[in-house]
């Protein structure tokens, strides 16, 4: 390779995060369903930490008497969803402008759409990559408050299935 520095996509502006209403298959999510009317966009609710996937991915052990070293072998998986978001409780136009504390309540069951790459204004297309969780919100904890910020929520979410880096569907 000539040359070793390798270009990077920056993080700020290019994540788009949607809340949709149940989908199909979340490994053949369409263009039409993740802009489907009831589709909720969460990327200007979202602190700039607040998408915080993780993934718990256990290991099997695998030692024999003959041997001395211990081989490993993937065992189960856990992914694990926490969100944060600006809150707008009590403030004017409520309904309109507090769209991530009011769909998110705790028990609702959503699909959790995320494009990574790509400025969150564009329109979602065939082809684009994403990943995709179905989940069910926990308890929405409200923050402390701090000086010079704005009033936040946090929230598990709890991943009842995830599609990870598949394609939108034509």
């Amino acid at each position: 390779m000539a040359d070793s520095f390798l270009p990077s996509t920056p993080a700020d502006g290019n994540m788009l995060v949607l809340l949709l209403p149940e989908v199909a298959d979340l490994k053949n999510i369409t263009a039409a369903e993740a802009t489907a009317a009831g589709a909720v966009d969460l990327s200007c609710y979202l602190t700039g930490d607040g998408y915080s996937p993780s993934l718990d991915e256990q290991v099997i052990s695998d030692e024999r008497l003959c041997d001395r070293v211990t081989r490993e072998a993937r065992g189960r998986s856990s992914r694990g969803l926490d969100l944060t978001y600006i809150d707008n409780t009590n403030a004017t136009d409520e309904e309109t402008i507090n769209l991530a504390a009011n769909t998110l309540q705790p028990g609702s069951n959503h699909v959790l759409f995320v494009r990574r790459g790509l400025p969150f204004e564009d329109d979602v297309a065939a082809g684009q990559t994403y990943s995709a969780y179905r989940i069910e919100s926990g308890e929405q904890n409200e923050v402390p408050p701090e000086s010079n910020s704005v009033l936040k929520i946090s929230q598990k979410q709890f991943v009842r299935d995830s599609a990870i880096r598949v394609k939108v569907a034509a």
